[in-house]
């Protein structure tokens, strides 16, 4: 386990991939937010995405990724368990239910593109940096 409340398997029922999916994304790093009860993910220094986990059984119940604007109003126009970002600026941050109908490979688009997002906020240096880094196979 590698964060204090966060079950690990919990979110097999539906995504069981989406932990390992998030950290295999170039220049990604993570961290346990105690206090939001979230397992955040970053590009660089840019917060992407997290899961959401509830407080009373620390089971994911939100995907919450950053989007741009008129991604992320399709998708909630498209899927009923894309909503807007769960306590985030409801423009740019959209969840998605951990226990909803969104196909894997949909999902899997979704999150490529809220990494796009984090990773194109960065410097150039700092992108040159990770594409450097993946590369070499070394991380950032």
């Amino acid at each position: 386990m590698r964060f204090p409340f966060f079950r690990e398997g919990v979110l097999c029922v539906k995504y069981p991939w989406v932990e390992e999916y998030l950290l295999s994304k170039p220049g990604v790093s993570d961290n346990w937010q105690t206090d939001w009860n979230w397992h955040r993910f970053y590009v660089g220094e840019k917060f992407f995405a997290a899961l959401c986990c509830r407080w009373e059984d620390g089971e994911p119940s939100l995907i919450t990724v950053k989007l741009p604007p008129d991604e992320g109003e399709l998708l909630r126009g498209q899927y009923e368990d894309v909503i807007p970002g769960y306590y985030m600026n409801k423009v740019h941050w959209n969840s998605v239910r951990a226990d909803g109908n969104v196909p894997d490979d949909v999902l899997r688009v979704i999150m490529d593109h809220a990494w796009q997002t984090g990773f194109q906020s960065l410097t150039k240096k700092k992108q040159q940096q990770i594409i450097q880094a993946k590369e070499g196979g070394a991380t950032v």
